[in-house]
């Protein structure tokens, strides 16, 4: 008769390091090895609207993830927004260097598909531009190099949570300019530089060089 071996559990394995946990405080991060791939978010206020916009478009505070900034080495940063009221968040046309995703859910916490919102966001430019209509639970891939835009959050009756998420160390994108040429603009959102705290952050990218482990 063949000996049956005892389950496994994965998901009831005592603690192996119960001596190693720690608080997200500056001293304690400092003494682990790892603490700087572990950020908690701070709170943002959107400073970017147009002119003569109400700014209640969106709940505050928001959440982004400042890419390299933030945690050292990132080839990622991503937005975590609740629109609340028809926004035109987008209106220029523009591409980046790397992927970009538009991730757009439900914001009920209880069921991300509960979802009634029309939103139109265009990819592709000059003959080739396709503008797709977002009223479901969807996800854009958009490639390096393709250009994008605008976005346009038309009709909001349900609050939607939406996520950009740009796979490099800081957000920023290509735009083309009237005169035939183009402007890499860089934008790392409303916060002091990491180096002298009165100055505001200007996306200088001298944080983006630094490395986790050093």
């Amino acid at each position: 008769m063949e000996e049956k071996k005892p389950k496994y559990d994965l998901f009831h394995v005592d603690d192996p390091y119960p001596e190693k946990h720690y608080i997200l405080t500056d001293e304690e991060k400092k003494a682990s090895k790892f603490g700087k791939l572990v950020f908690p978010f701070p709170q943002e206020h959107n400073e970017v609207v147009a002119e003569g916009t109400d700014e209640d478009y969106v709940v505050n505070p928001q959440a982004y993830f400042r890419g390299a900034s933030q945690i050292p080495g990132a080839e990622f940063n991503s937005s975590y927004q609740i629109f609340v009221k028809p926004f035109f968040l987008d209106r220029v046309q523009h591409r980046h260097k790397k992927d970009e995703f538009l991730v757009f859910l439900g914001a009920n916490s209880t069921n991300v598909f509960d979802f009634d919102a029309h939103i139109e966001f265009t990819l592709g430019k000059g003959d080739e531009a396709e503008t797709y209509i977002i009223d479901k639970p969807t996800i854009v891939r958009i490639p390096a190099g393709v250009y994008h835009c605008p976005l346009n959050f038309k009709e909001i009756n349900k609050p939607v949570m939406f996520m950009a998420s740009l796979m490099q160390p800081m957000f920023g994108g290509i735009y083309d300019l009237p005169d035939g040429t183009t402007m890499e603009m860089y934008y790392n959102g409303p916060r002091q530089c990491k180096y002298n705290e009165e100055k505001k952050c200007d996306a200088c990218g001298k944080c983006l060089q630094e490395k986790w482990d050093e």
